[in-house]
Formats: structure tokens, sequence, C-alpha cells
């Protein structure tokens, strides 16, 4: 077995697990857990983009430190504002990992304090993703929060990068994904420091491996 393929089977794994304990919110998110999991059960390959006609994404609202805004970019094909994400990648070890690479990649921003859990799904048709037509993402969608001295770039996937005030969003389609960030990053405070015990719930150390 190659390192590629132990390591898929990791991120398979891990997905799997991190979405069958996860509680969701509300039955219409319930509905879309039971989905993914039944995708990846029945998908060895459920994760990448190679999987057609839908496959996983992870993505990250990421809040400023005071809670006050959002970091969002403006999609170069959709040209739509999102929040960060993407594909998962042949080295992450972990969904929370690849959301956390996703969203240092494309924003910048070295420290981000992502939590561990997810805090919305969302399924949706991606017409730009590959040559086949109907493919539609499982985004699973994180929270991190980012030092009070962040600065921000835009990288070549983005036609720009900006923060937003979280109470005047561009699109009403993310209100939703925000409220539930907002929600959980203030019910579970990120750590200043490292805990007794040497873990942290919100994992800045949680980085990606490649």
């Amino acid at each position: 077995m190659s390192d590629d393929h132990r390591q898929h089977r990791r991120l398979h794994a891990d997905a799997l697990a991190v979405l069958t304990a996860w509680d969701p919110p509300s039955a219409a998110q319930g509905a879309l857990r039971d989905r993914y999991v039944a995708h990846l059960r029945a998908h060895p390959d459920g994760l990448t983009r190679a999987c057609r006609p839908d496959h996983l994404t992870a993505s990250t609202v990421v809040l400023s430190a005071d809670r006050s805004q959002v970091l969002l970019t403006l999609h170069a094909k959709a040209q739509r504002w999102f929040q960060l994400g993407g594909h998962c990648e042949p080295g992450d070890a972990t969904l929370a990992g690849a959301a956390l690479r996703e969203a240092t990649e494309e924003s910048g921003i070295p420290g981000l304090r992502l939590a561990p859990r997810p805090v919305h799904l969302d399924e949706h048709e991606v017409p730009f993703c590959g040559p086949a037509a109907d493919v539609h993402h499982l985004d699973v969608r994180f929270v991190a929060v980012a030092p009070a001295d962040a600065r921000h770039r835009t990288s070549d996937e983005s036609l720009d990068v900006r923060w937003w005030p979280v109470d005047d969003l561009p699109d009403p389609d993310l209100v939703e994904v925000v409220t539930h960030a907002l929600a959980q990053s203030t019910s579970e405070e990120p750590p200043r420091g490292d805990s007794p015990g040497g873990e942290s719930t919100w994992a800045a150390a949680d980085q990606p491996s490649r």
C-alpha cells in the first residue's frame, strides 16, 4: 500500500468519525449529515475530486479576533463571496486539517485557531469543478479565529479577499453558516495558551501534514 493510499484511508476514517459523532443543530443538518456518512461508507474515494458526481470538501469561516468581522474570498470562477475552502489533498490527514490548510493558503494568515468540530454542512452543485457536469460538493464547514494582528493577502485562486462585518454580509446565503460559526466560537472560546494537558480544543497546532 502506498503512502498516499494510507494517508487517504486515514483521512477517510477521520471524516467518517467526525461526521458520525457530530451533533447537528437542526433536522435539515441532520439529514445532510446522514447523506454525507452514507456517501463515505459507499465510496472509499469520497473525499477526492475524482469521485463523481459527489465528493466532500472542507471550508472554514474565519472570524476576526473580536468576532465582529468574517474574512471572505471573491471566488475567481463563481464570482461570488464565499468562506475559505476547497478540495481535500493527498497530504491531508484530517478533515479539520484540510479546512485549516485551505484557510491558511487562501488567507495568508498564520496562526489561525480552528475548532475541530464542524459548524455547518452544505451540499451544492458546482458546474466549474472539472469537465463533468452536475458535480456536487458536500462541504463540511468549520470555524477559525484569526490573531488580533492578522494581515491577509489574496491568493491566485481569488479575485479579492476582504473582511466583512458579520451583520452586513455580501451574500444572504452566508448568513446561516456565519451565524452557526459565531455561536460556536463564542460558546467554545479558543485558549490563549497551552492547556495543562498539552492539548487544546481549538488547535492552531493541528496544522496539515504538508
